[in-house]
């Protein structure tokens, strides 16, 4: 294999993209630094390509960085691009080809919040009163996107310790002209009665239709279910993800911890929670809009 990655650092390619653009997801970062492992690298064969792709996702995951939608993401990728026919090419147009196909991915990616977001606005009303938790990117695109159509409303943002996003959420949605309160977490059952619907975003989406998303996602499910308040979540396609948990415990801990928390599990609290399917009313996403029964179906689609 002739190539330049020995000079590149995957992990702290990826982890730049990051730190340079808090817009950007972890899967979609994971996905444009696989691309540009792609142009760096020449391949004699198809199997070397692979350990290379391979290689460079397990440097990603190693890093402290959310791993749900980079697992999910880059699996696709790899999987899209690989699905050209590549009888009688060269390695060169082999990799020609796999190059156009994953940036045709990346910029269909790029697109998914805005189709997301036309979607989720019809559903919010005039004047209602809307419940969010922490900073979804694709939440927060929806709600600026329904003000911009002159859609007026009230948002409830939780503060979601330990790291406090949901400051940044509001202060972001308050630039965008949108009436905000920022609430303590444990105030999601007092908020909850007053509140029209709400809207979360994800980290991924499993076969079941469940969500992994920000820890608390699943309390606050629970408590819309009670009190009978549609709860929507605001997903990229490419989260979809090939896991089937039935309880919390079966999320995978390299979702749900810090790296440097692995080791001992026993004294720290996860990242994320799972809300199992039966709490989420639909889930807004640029496939369309599904009820969590549609997404095994799928699934199967994405993966054919």
């Amino acid at each position: 294999m002739k190539d330049e990655t020995q000079q590149f650092d995957v992990a702290s390619h990826f982890v730049s993209i990051l730190e340079k653009d808090d817009t950007i997801s972890p899967g979609i970062a994971a996905i444009k630094t696989l691309l540009m492992v792609l142009e760096k690298t020449k391949f004699d064969t198809v199997q070397e390509f692979h350990s290379t792709l391979q290689a460079a996702v397990g440097a990603m995951r190693k890093t402290d960085k959310p791993m749900t939608s980079v697992v999910s993401g880059t699996e696709l990728f790899s999987r899209f691009i690989t699905l050209a026919k590549f009888d009688d090419k060269t390695m060169d147009e082999v990799r020609e080809i796999m190059l156009n196909r994953g940036k045709m991915f990346l910029e269909k990616l790029l697109e998914s919040r805005n189709v997301i977001a036309k979607q989720a606005i019809t559903f919010i009303s005039e004047g209602c009163r809307i419940l969010t938790h922490a900073r979804s990117r694709t939440v927060r695109e929806a709600l600026i996107l329904a003000a911009q159509n002159n859609k007026r409303f009230h948002v409830f943002v939780t503060h979601s310790a330990p790291d406090q996003h949901g400051e940044q959420m509001v202060q972001e949605l308050e630039n965008a002209g949108i009436d905000c309160t920022l609430i303590l977490d444990t105030a999601i059952g007092y908020v909850m009665e007053t509140v029209d619907m709400v809207l979360v975003g994800a980290e991924g989406v499993v076969e079941s239709g469940g969500i992994i998303n920000r820890i608390g996602t699943v309390t606050m499910a629970i408590c819309a279910k009670e009190m009978k308040k549609p709860f929507y979540a605001l997903v990229e396609s490419f989260k979809f993800c090939r896991l089937f948990p039935l309880n919390q415990r079966d999320l995978p801990n390299e979702y749900k911890y810090n790296k440097k928390n692995l080791k001992d599990t026993t004294k720290v609290h996860p990242m994320v929670d799972y809300t199992p399917p039966g709490y989420i009313t639909l889930l807004f996403t640029d496939l369309g809009i599904l009820a969590p029964s549609a997404v095994s179906d799928e699934l199967i689609k994405l993966y054919l």
